[in-house]
């Protein structure tokens, strides 16, 4: 995308209803604070959630269950929280 593109996207972006105006800048202002962090994914691991992503939209992976997170957290050393 040209850096015209961009600024008419971003035109039109003001001419869009204040609450799809917030979400807009919520979702820029989430990719700003992405690139602050100090973590970064290997090639190896991006790989790794594709892989498991694709494996859960095609039914083979799952959601863990509220016993297995619960000892995830006991083994964590944190308190499970309940909603």
């Amino acid at each position: 995308m040209t850096r015209d593109q961009l600024k008419a996207v971003l035109d039109r972006v003001l001419t869009w209803p204040p609450e799809r105006q917030d979400d807009a800048a919520r979702v820029l202002i989430d990719m700003e604070e992405q690139d602050r962090s100090p973590y970064r994914l290997s090639n190896e691991q991006v790989e790794e959630v594709l892989r498991r992503q694709r494996d859960f939209k095609e039914g083979r992976g799952r959601y863990a269950t509220e016993e297995e997170m619960a000892a995830l957290w006991k083994k964590c050393g944190l308190v499970e929280v309940r909603r």
